[in-house]
């Protein structure tokens, strides 16, 4: 169970790695990556773990047992500052992102090399959004200014248009929908996979601490059982 457990979480950790890569423009503290790096750091720890519960258990080892219950109890509240930490950085989320938000929309230029064009026209494809609060917002940037056709990017265009240029003058092919409250709700959305993965696995270490705890308190009180395992006889 914990190497599964263990996989779930490193899985988990790395989507969120991969998913801030697409919007690490718009959130500029790298600082909200610390629980996800906790969380892959526990992953691989519980699956290490895992092994050595299982050679504890199958040898009822005594030592090996009370090692692997305070382990366990170590990384459970580890995984309890991860909530914590989680937590405060999905509430910081929406200031880090009106805070960048602007910026990043001013320095757009058009072009596919440039890193923070990419990441704009990744964002308003992929959450079908326009501009920062709609549309309009792109008449005050560098960008249209310099270009004065009067349009916006082709990623404002509505997927199921195919011959959508962008225009202002036929606003219906255009998402109508901002992007600043839309790449925020998707930053908490990643955050809080973190922590409810952090939750359920604290569960399951509780689960694994109770099982262990069990096993040692039948040794401590049957003598008869700690003869058997031991090999001795009585007397």
């Amino acid at each position: 169970v914990l190497q599964a457990a263990a996989g779930i979480l490193c899985y988990v950790g790395a989507y969120v790695f991969i998913t801030y890569d697409d919007y690490d423009h718009f959130f500029e503290d790298v600082y909200t990556l610390i629980p996800a790096v906790i969380i892959i750091a526990v992953g691989t720890l519980l699956f290490i773990i895992g092994l050595i519960g299982c050679c504890a258990t199958i040898r009822e080892s005594r030592c090996g047992l009370a090692t692997f219950v305070i382990i366990l109890l170590l990384v459970f509240i580890t995984e309890v500052v991860v909530v914590v930490l989680g937590y405060i950085y999905r509430a910081k989320v929406e200031d880090e992102v009106n805070h960048s938000i602007h910026k990043v929309y001013n320095g757009y230029n058009g072009t596919n090399p440039d890193a923070a064009s990419r990441a704009i026209d990744y964002v308003q494809r992929q959450l079908r959004c326009c501009g920062i609060h709609n549309y309009s917002d792109w008449e005050s940037t560098v960008w249209f200014k310099q270009t004065k056709n009067n349009s916006v990017p082709l990623s404002c265009c509505k997927a199921a248009l195919s011959n959508c240029t962008g225009s202002l003058t036929r606003p219906m092919d255009l998402y109508s929908e901002g992007c600043e409250a839309l790449v925020v709700k998707k930053l908490q959305e990643i955050m809080m996979y973190v922590i409810w993965a952090a939750l359920a696995f604290a569960a399951i270490q509780l689960l694994g601490m109770l099982c262990a705890c069990v096993v040692l308190c039948r040794r401590s009180r049957d003598p008869a059982y700690e003869l058997l395992i031991t090999g001795g006889t009585y007397a």
